[in-house]
């Protein structure tokens, strides 16, 4: 199984990078009359020579005028049979990018007309960068329409309103729509044929497809300029999945695994086989103990490899960076209510708009609600609830403050799971625990933050971000200890854990864009300063004060639970703080068109302190490091990017040895090379990686005492990803990744070299995909299927037992109509029964749920 996953994987990728690209478009148009004329506004480019000979085009006007259809936009150029696009939808806005193109007008390089129809609140064309012109028309109710055509007076742009404000399909049957795209331009039009060159676009259709990211670079770049991999769960696949809980979004992304969850409380997850840390939330780094919200995520951004150049101290893997949704500038009203197996319970709502009449006050509301009994023996149940409001202030043209609130209180069972039975996993039934009924753990969060941001003119502006995170944990539960496999016999000790956590950020980043001759250049400078705080104590009921269970005939509530005063045994009170200094310079350089290089380096200095309250002592350590970034991205020919990379990772260990010592810092490198492809008009793309990670000084949970870590040397990851995301044909989207690692602990000081680390399977594969019904009186029903595949996995570090594989199939039907939709999810179709993971050792291994059944409706307004 596993040689013919390495195999798929390796054909698939040559199919994409050798396949003869203006294949894959030829027919796609092929139903209207005026779209087998076109596609996009330029022949591509067949070789080199055209590719660099394409010169940069100047808009010298910008025009507007209503229509019988709509407003018309035009753009006013000598060379508009140049011009190349790239389109997306952001909430009621829709974005077209013109690279290769300078806005050039005479009262200055900004065009804005304010409410020019019914239907349009705003249309704007400005310079993005010194070589991009960007349009942005934004709808009072939702994403226009847009159509595009070429005349003698330019490049003409037909806006009309959205009929509702949310992405569903229109009422009355549409043709199928071409997406234009950066790399992909139309053929010319027949020398017979009088008409303009048209294109109907609607930036709703494509919602698999994010062109754009900004974790990569701090900037908001086209991920095909840059030499990392780079992968996005938009908000569409997290709706269409109904999934609630991070892990399970990024199910879709290759290489992204699952470690253990401390009883199923935290999203412990790995990339590239490294696990630790590495999540964030709009770029700061998110140290929270519990399960992260999705209520308010507007798309999943990930980032592979070392990202310490960008946010100081985080894992080599890679970065796991949460959007959140924010303000719109016409009122939006979502509400959506979720029933499902086990109980399950869950509304939410999503409202926004503007406060005043002249719109520059904006709010948004995100706010949900959570109860399940859940599919194993508890007594108590699963208890949720999450509020985040945002408001966002437009002090003038150039200047805009958000503030964000978040607030998180969650309660559910503390559930350690199964146990290793020989060399695999104990065979009882799915719902029986072998902790205690009431073993519980609660999780309170909060989150403040605000982004300031200025610009000076079209190139230059400073942003200043803060936020302050704190969480208070606590559990209480029967603690696995050892089990004996001929007796059956489980020993366990009432444990608890009060922790808590604190952590100011403070964040500054100027970006500018100029040019030193014929170079193009995205200069990024910051200083990142954070101050992290943590601690908290450990309290055990004195040995031989537990009673053991038979895991085969299991006896609960043997003996009263102790109240908390009867843990005196006290094995942790403890408190750690850091506090850092990150400067960072970063330069994106076009030396052509389709050469562009990255360039980073950062200087980190951390501080760190750590204090033992039992003996009252302290040790400390203060580091600095150094870590650069380099890549480069070449692009042969429009569709294609083949990038190279290099690059560091410095990451302080917040591990602590049981005598209170912190271990060393960890220090990780990587290579990386790669090709991004984009086909069908540029609808659909696609990433093949090869890389090889090293890291040092990994800290990892000591057997012996499992509270506390120690380091286990060096460690080698290297593998194969493969991911595809976007549009087939209109109505029909996929999101597919293949990943292959070769995880292996090199050098050791305890016996470990030449083991696999756990948790880190050879191959993980996952294909989710939707249809849409475009036409006909069943407009708007919708089908997904999906197929999640995780390899064997090392359970433990010493490799004592293995994780067996599972294929995990999903489905989905929905309907979704004028502003309602409705559906059903099932999770887990064929009931298949799996393991998420371990937390640590033998006794700590999460079981998957069984078959789920999710039924959903939603409304907006």
């Amino acid at each position: 199984m596993l040689n013919q996953l390495q195999k798929l994987a390796w054909m698939t990728g040559l199919a994409l990078v050798c396949v003869n690209l203006p294949v894959f478009a030829e027919d796609s148009q092929k139903p209207i009359s005026k779209i087998s004329q076109l596609s996009d506004i330029e022949k591509p480019a067949t070789n080199i020579k055209q590719w660099l000979a394409q010169s940069l085009i100047q808009i010298t006007g910008v025009k507007s005028q209503t229509t019988d259809k709509g407003i018309e936009v035009i753009l006013e150029t000598n060379q508009s049979d140049q011009l190349q696009l790239t389109n997306k939808s952001e909430g009621n806005s829709y974005i077209i990018d013109i690279p290769n193109s300078q806005l050039r007008l005479p009262s200055g390089n900004t065009f804005r007309q304010e409410k020019p129809n019914v239907g349009i609140s705003e249309i704007t064309v400005t310079n993005l960068d010194a070589n991009t012109i960007r349009i942005t028309v934004t709808g009072e109710t939702g994403a226009p329409q847009v159509e595009l055509f070429d005349d003698d007076a330019g490049l003409v742009f037909g806006v009309v309103p959205s009929v509702t404000n949310t992405p569903t399909p229109q009422t009355e049957p549409t043709p199928p729509e071409p997406q234009p795209s950066s790399e992909t331009q139309p053929e010319e039009p027949s020398a017979q044929s009088d008409e303009p060159i048209e294109l109907v676009v609607t930036g709703e259709q494509n919602r698999y497809r994010v062109p754009n990211a900004s974790t990569g670079t701090r900037t908001d770049t086209l991920i095909r300029d840059i030499p990392q991999t780079i992968q996005v769960v938009p908000e569409e696949v997290i709706r269409d999945q109904r999934v609630t809980r991070l892990r399970d979004a990024l199910l879709n992304v290759g290489g992204v695994i699952q470690d253990g969850g401390f009883g199923g409380g935290i999203d412990q997850l790995g990339i590239r086989g490294f696990f630790g840390g590495g999540i964030l939330v709009d770029g700061f780094k998110d140290g929270r103990g519990g399960i992260r919200e999705t209520a308010n995520v507007e798309r999943i951004e990930v980032l592979k490899g070392p990202a310490s150049v960008l946010y100081g101290g985080v894992e080599p893997g890679g970065v796991i960076n949460l959007v959140t949704k924010q303000p719109l500038r016409d009122p939006y009203y979502n509400a959506e209510f979720s029933v499902g197996s086990f109980s399950t319970f869950r509304p939410s709502i999503d409202i926004s708009g503007p406060i005043n009449s002249d719109k520059t006050l904006l709010y948004r509301l995100n706010s949900v609600y959570e109860s399940s009994e859940g599919f194993r023996d508890f007594n108590q149940n699963i208890q949720r609830f999450f509020i985040s409001p945002t408001l966002k202030w437009e002090i003038g043209q150039a200047t805009n403050v958000t503030f964000q609130f978040d607030y998180l209180n969650d309660e559910r069972p503390f559930d350690r799971g199964f146990l290793a039975f020989g060399n695999g996993i104990l065979d009882i039934p799915l719902k029986r625990i072998l902790g205690e009924p009431d073993d519980v753990r609660k999780v309170e969060e909060i989150g403040f933050s605000y982004r300031l941001e200025h610009n000076f003119n079209d190139n230059w502006k400073i942003r200043n971000a803060f936020r302050y995170q704190s969480s208070d944990d606590f559990d209480y539960r029967a603690e696995p200890v050892s089990f004996n496999e001929t007796t059956g016999i489980l020993s366990r000790n009432f444990r608890s854990n009060d922790d808590y956590g604190e952590t100011y950020t403070l964040q500054t980043d100027v970006v500018g864009k100029f040019t030193t001759g014929s170079i193009n250049h995205t200069l990024l400078f910051g200083v990142d300063l954070a101050r992290d705080t943590s601690g908290g104590t450990q309290k055990r009921l004195p040995g031989g004060l537990t009673p053991s269970i038979d895991v085969f005939n299991p006896v609960y509530n043997a003996i009263p639970r102790p109240g908390l005063e009867a843990l005196t045994n006290v094995v942790r009170n403890n408190q750690n703080t850091s506090d850092s200094l990150g400067i960072f310079l970063q330069d994106q350089i076009a030396l052509a068109d389709n050469l562009k290089f990255l360039v980073g380096g950062r200087l980190d200095i951390v501080d760190q302190k750590s204090r033992n309250f039992l003996n009252d002592s302290e040790s400390s350590q203060y580091d600095t490091a150094i870590t650069p970034r380099l890549g480069i991205v070449y692009q042969p020919i429009q569709p294609i990017s083949l990038y190279a990379s290099y690059s560091q990772s410095f990451q302080p260990n917040f591990g602590t040895r049981v005598d209170g010592s912190v271990l060393e810092p960890e220090r990780g490198t990587q290579y990386e090379v790669g090709v991004k492809s984009e086909f069908l008009d540029g609808r659909l793309a696609a990433t093949l990686a090869a890389y090889n990670i090293t890291k040092l000084n990994i800290a990892t949970t000591d057997p012996a005492n499992p509270d506390f870590s120690i380091p286990i040397g060096k460690q080698r990851n290297q593998g194969l990803e493969f991911n595809v995301a976007g549009q087939i044909q209109p109505g029909w989207n996929v999101i597919a990744s293949y990943s292959y690692i070769d995880a292996e602990i090199t050098e050791s000081n305890d016996g470990l070299a030449g083991n696999q680390p756990p948790n880190v399977p050879f191959n993980t594969a996952s294909l989710w995909t939707t249809y849409q019904l475009q036409r006909g009186s069943l407009q708007g029903l919708g089908f997904g299927l999906g197929l999640f595949y995780v390899g064997d996995r090392q359970g433990d570090t010493d490799n004592t037992y293995i994780i067996p594989s599972y294929l995990r199939t999903d489905a989905a039907i929905y309907y979704q109509r004028d502003n309602w939709r409705a559906g059903i999810n099932i999770q887990n179709l064929l009931n298949e029964k799996y393991f998420q993971g371990a937390n640590f050792g033998r006794v700590t291994i999460e079981p998957g749920a069984p078959l789920t059944v999710i039924g959903s409706f939603s409304v907006t307004f």
